[in-house]
């Protein structure tokens, strides 16, 4: 393309970002609530950049040599391929963030959302805002909810710290790093330091300016005005001051508390004050206006752990107050915390908080651990020990109803981790990906698919993890697209497996050929609705509920009649309450009792 044609497509894409519907120029739609329980749904995850192509004229700098740059997909392309969604049993979509983004920086591509320069408007790849709204209408026709992708920790690359004063961002290397004759090589003569304006390194002061006569002061801050890759003065305009930034460089070591709440995310991405009350009112108020332009359902919230808890005990409350006095009740935000530590995790769903977060601890200690490595299934019993005491067990007012221990939202893939089968994508692989998603989808709290899972990608870390779909040809005959399917089925026939209450009734630290290795079993009950299953992540053997003779105890009584709906099997509780249940490797059961059974 001759570079006259680039000049026009990109002022024609710059006109199309500022068509938009500006903070306090908000245009509402009808607002309403649709959605009971959120333990009813079956959330899937996509990028929109990824997900499907459903519009060319908005293909601006798409490259698809390269997984770090734009591929092309849009919110059009999700409205011509909700038959496959519904097909696959999905009943809430979770969508990158929709605003506009610094488009390219270092080389790489804003495609997911996360480097956003201006709240207020939508990002042109994806399309116009009346898109949006048809996607949203779209989906909601079909009983399919909506939960957009927010940041409030950081906004893109927007500013650089001009600590030379210059007027302009650099990168250096200084010294030569030589020693004096005789000297201790820790005494060096000339110290080697790199300067790099755009992303320097963590000073609990403050970034700090000097020169060659020494230290200068805190550094300036200094916007960006480059247009024609949106790396513009951020918008609201508060984002336009600098004291609305924490301004103290990239985060070094995410253990220190300093450094993790207020240091700017590594890549350059700029930390927000969000102590400041200015920044938690405009935060705030701007999420709840694309709710108001769009009806949507839900917030799924990034990098939660990097704020302060101050502002999700204003966020959180706010929002649910002002989208209920607009007609929106039952709005469900839930959280990422990427980390390990189960009780870091649950304390953003305390009292005040979050109504639930992305269950990563899960992730590692059952998915992971357990069936993806073959771990001994106890680790499942004692993570779950350790919900009561780290997640909020009391529904918060005005959220959903639900305390955030019943909530959580539960994830075997997602586009900051190495897919489930990189390096496992053998016949064994993929049978423990299966039975990993029978445990997703008949848990307890709200099973999350991450796009492509079901077409059995196998990317590693970013971006090999955020293939693009369409190659795929949306192949529903997938056999693992197949197996959702089939358990979103039988999830939504049977209530105990949405909304039971979950109690463990067997757990092993046996992983070799003993006659229970690998075997976990739980009931789900609600009132008179029960399920009981029974699932097995050894690879060799068939499993059993069972050993030395003693038989797994259940909560129903003697004689009652169960029957497993994935194979039609029948099973009968032993006279006394015991109940011996075999499962193949990677296999699992869903019982339930006979009367109820319906073949799937």
């Amino acid at each position: 393309m001759k570079k006259h044609s680039l000049l026009l497509l990109t002022a024609a894409f710059l006109l199309c970002a500022c068509a938009h519907d500006g903070l306090g120029e908000v245009r509402t739609v009808e607002m309403r609530t649709h959605v009971e329980d959120w333990r009813d749904q079956v959330i899937y995850q996509l990028i929109v950049d990824r997900f499907a192509n459903g519009d060319a004229r908005n293909d601006h700098r798409v490259d698809p040599t390269a997984l770090a740059r734009y591929q092309g997909g849009d919110w059009q392309g999700v409205i011509d391929h909700l038959d496959y969604l519904e097909a696959l049993g999905v009943t809430a979509l979770w969508i990158s963030p929709v605003v506009l983004n610094v488009d390219t920086d270092a080389g790489i591509d804003g495609y997911h959302g996360y480097w956003a320069v201006d709240l207020t408007r939508v990002n042109p790849h994806f399309g116009d805002l009346a898109t949006l709204r048809r996607m949203v209408d779209a989906a909601h026709e079909r009983g399919i909810l909506v939960i957009l992708d927010i940041v409030t920790n950081h906004l893109g690359q927007v500013f650089y710290y001009d600590v030379n004063h210059n007027g302009r961002p650099d990168e250096s290397v200084q010294g030569s790093g030589s020693v004096a004759p005789g000297g201790s090589p820790t005494q060096r003569t000339s110290p080697v330091a790199r300067i790099n304006e755009f992303d320097p390194d963590f000073d609990p002061r403050g970034v700090q300016s000097f020169t060659s006569l020494g230290a200068a002061g805190p550094a300036p801050v200094r916007f960006f005005d480059m247009p024609e890759i949106f790396r513009i003065p951020p918008m609201p305009p508060l984002f336009q001051d600098p004291t609305a930034y924490s301004r103290r460089g990239r985060t070094l070591n995410f253990d220190e508390p300093d450094e993790l709440l207020w240091g700017d995310f590594p890549g350059g991405l700029k930390d927000v004050n969000t102590a400041d009350e200015r920044v938690r009112e405009v935060m705030t108020q701007v999420y709840v206006d694309w709710v108001l332009q769009t009806d949507l359902d839900g917030f799924r919230i990034d990098t939660i752990k990097h704020v302060d808890y101050g502002f999700w005990e204003f966020f959180a409350p706010e929002v649910r107050r002002r989208l209920a006095a607009a007609g929106k009740t039952n709005f469900f935000m839930f959280g990422e915390a990427f980390d390990g530590r189960d009780d870091l995790i649950g304390s953003y769903t305390l009292p005040g908080r979050l109504d639930s977060v992305f269950y990563f601890s899960q992730k590692f200690r059952v998915f992971d651990d357990v069936f993806a490595n073959g771990g001994p299934t106890s680790g499942i019993q004692a993570l779950y020990d350790e919900r009561a005491v780290n997640y909020g067990a009391e529904a918060h007012p005005g959220g959903i109803g639900v305390a955030p221990t019943q909530a959580l939202v539960n994830f075997i893939d997602n586009h900051d981790v190495a897919r489930f089968l990189f390096n496992r994508a053998d016949e064994r692989g993929i049978a423990s990906l299966r039975a990993a998603l029978t445990y997703l989808m008949t848990e307890d709290g709200i099973p999350c698919i991450y796009y492509g899972t079901e077409q059995e990608f196998r990317g590693g870390n970013d971006p090999t993890n955020r293939e693009v779909l369409w190659p795929t040809g949306y192949d529903t005959s997938n056999p693992t697209f197949q197996h959702i399917a089939r358990l979103a089925r039988i999830r939504a026939q049977y209530r105990a497996l949405r909304r039971g209450a979950f109690t463990l009734r067997w757990t092993t630290d046996r992983t070799a050929d003993e006659e229970d290795a690998g075997i976990v079993a739980f009931e789900r009950r609600d009132g008179d609705a029960y399920a009981l299953v029974v699932i097995s992540s050894n690879a060799t053997r068939a499993s059993a509920t069972a050993f030395e003779g003693a038989a797994m105890s259940v909560a129903v009584a003697p004689g009652t009649a169960l029957r497993d709906v994935l194979s039609g099997d029948s099973f009968t509780v032993a006279a006394d309450g015991t109940l011996r249940v075999e499962v193949p490797p990677y296999g699992g059961r869903i019982l339930v009792p006979a009367a109820e059974y319906v073949a799937f």
